[in-house]
């Protein structure tokens, strides 16, 4: 007798696919909104630029070019801008803990999905 797993109905397959996408796209764009996500950068410019001051040497002179800024002024407040590495232990214990909390989820419900397909594909387990 072959297994036969049970149908979902087409409402249920949309429904489960627009959940994920829903759920996926939330995972990326709440901590954007919360403002979590990214190192905050802090630009310290310079008076009176010029590409020496601002370390640049001709190759990457010509690259800024390419990209359209040839002023050394327009490319101050990007080059002179550097990233904040603050670090937050209770943000990390945190995180932490909800990682392992949804992996625990995850094992004790995959384990009882797990054994009821066992049972349903070879019957009750004999004792």
């Amino acid at each position: 007798m072959a297994y036969e797993p049970p149908k979902q109905s087409l409402v249920g397959q949309i429904f489960d696919v627009i959940t994920l996408l829903v759920l996926t796209i939330g995972a990326l764009y709440i901590p954007l909104y919360l403002g979590l996500a990214g190192a905050a950068k802090v630009p310290s410019p310079i008076a009176n630029p010029t590409w020496e001051a601002l370390g640049q040497n001709a190759t990457e002179q010509q690259q800024w070019a390419a990209l359209g800024v040839t002023d050394p002024a327009a490319a101050n407040e990007i080059i002179t801008a550097r990233f904040d590495y603050s670090f937050s232990w209770s943000a990390l214990i945190v995180m932490a803990v909800l990682v392992i909390g949804y992996f625990v989820m995850v094992v004790r419900l995959s384990d009882r999905e797990y054994r009821e397909v066992i049972e349903e594909r070879f019957g009750e387990k004999r004792r």
